[in-house]
């Protein structure tokens, strides 16, 4: 347990308490109040391009890393950053609080938007202060750590929102949420600058602005193995997201009731999916970053077999709570490894913008993957099938990390990082 009481694996946590909760905010929450408010259903579904920003992030993300701010700034680079940012999320969701849904759709949805825009760029000085506080060995109990937090985070954020508005209202339910900007603002305040910040060449003119821009990928891309590495980053996830994409579906024609759901799926898959985080982060320590990793890519494509397997069998209670432990017990080992091996492809210079191409490529597959793709596979082959491809769909993925292992480009690709400071996430042990 020494490892997670570490001030930075602590840190890591508090940290993701506040990246989780500006998304609960524009996703299920933002959903629940809109339907409260007569909004009909295509137009609140129209909002989930509230979410699209996350994925354009890397767009501006250069800027957290080499834009220096006024007077704030003598705080560190990091630190005025989380606290700017901070601030803005904090200005977003109140703001969001505040406009009326029947009265004004267009002000929500820019409301919603902004709320998008400040908790993309949160989310960029959160992951950079994570990623340069923890020494290398520290990257897989800090990963997991944040894992938990942003757990913590995301379903408070919403618990806290429902619970409050259903007593006082939807504005006084968002603007109570906002306080869960400031774990985050005053862990960096405390903790201070990371040690580990490396500072970027100074910015003077034009040519030199456009250098800052584009030199995080472009020193990214020099590296030996990069491109098979954001090969790796697209395809890694292609299985477990089609799966997902259709499991409600999936129990709702098995003849599950919603009490049996609540149980099995969400209550023994939550639990399931935290013990998986601390066994993540003790394979991190005793594997190594490398084999865990492939590790766990297999485990999450095994997942996707025994929905194959539950599909077949039929309506079981036991079936369900086995195969959503086990599908978010993997998940759960996965967002630890596989984060704390994203986290050390960065370079210390281009902390935020290369992590956030990184986060950014993750997800980009799953949001081209519509429900409408999985629904007509899902139509044409029956759910057995379906689940069976989509464990085949995982073996790319699963295959190339492996031929990378063996031929070296997984080392060979590592940041900064994953090598400088105390340890190495290079080594196959710790």
């Amino acid at each position: 347990m020494l490892p997670y009481l570490e001030k930075e694996s602590l840190a890591a946590f508090f940290l993701g308490i506040s990246s989780g909760f500006p998304f609960a905010m524009i996703a299920a929450t933002l959903t629940t109040r809109l339907a409260q408010s007569g909004i009909d259903k295509s137009t609140i579904t129209a909002f989930t391009l509230a979410f699209l920003v996350y994925n354009l992030k890397p767009l501006w993300a250069w800027v957290v890393d080499g834009v220096h701010i006024p007077i704030l700034g003598r705080l560190g680079q990091r630190v005025s950053w989380m606290l700017l940012a901070g601030t803005a999320v904090i200005a977003a969701i109140i703001n969001l609080a505040l406009v009326d849904p029947a009265q004004s759709i267009a002000a929500t949805a820019t409301a919603a938007v902004l709320v998008g825009l400040a908790g993309a760029t949160f989310d960029i000085v959160i992951d950079a202060y994570r990623i340069e506080t923890l020494q290398p060995y520290q990257l897989g109990v800090g990963s997991g750590m944040s894992q938990y937090g942003w757990r913590i985070g995301s379903a408070g954020a919403a618990s806290l929102a429902l619970v409050v508005a259903a007593r006082y209202g939807w504005s006084a339910a968002y603007i109570a949420c906002a306080g869960l900007a400031l774990p985050a603002m005053i862990t960096a305040f405390v903790l201070g600058e990371p040690k580990r910040r490396r500072v970027p060449v100074a910015r003077k003119g034009f040519a030199e602005i456009w250098a800052s821009i584009i030199g995080p990928f472009v020193e990214f891309f020099q590296r030996r193995g990069a491109l098979l590495v954001i090969l790796f980053i697209l395809l890694h996830k292609i299985g477990d997201t089609l799966g997902q994409l259709v499991l409600r579906l999936l129990l709702d024609d098995l003849g599950y009731s919603n009490d049996e759901i609540a149980l099995y799926d969400v209550g023994v898959g939550f639990w399931a999916y935290l013990i998986g985080i601390f066994v993540g982060g003790v394979l991190y320590a005793k594997m190594g970053m490398k084999r865990s990793v492939l590790l766990s890519l297999i485990l999450m494509g095994v997942s996707n077999a025994s929905y194959a397997a539950l599909a077949a069998a039929g309506h079981s209670g036991i079936g369900l709570a086995l195969t959503q432990g086990f599908e978010n017990f993997a998940s759960g080992i996965g967002g630890v490894v596989i984060v704390a091996y994203f986290s050390a492809l960065c370079d210390l210079r281009f902390t935020a913008a290369q992590y956030a191409l990184i986060s950014a490529a993750t997800s980009i597959v799953g949001r081209v993957l519509t429900g409408t793709t999985a629904g007509a596979l899902v139509e044409s082959m029956g759910y057995v099938n379906f689940y069976l491809l989509t464990t085949v769909a995982a073996l790319p993925g699963i295959l190339l990390f492996w031929w990378m292992m063996r031929a070296g480009l997984v080392d060979s690709a590592i940041g900064t990082a994953g090598s400088v400071g105390e340890g190495d996430a290079r080594a196959d042990a710790g």
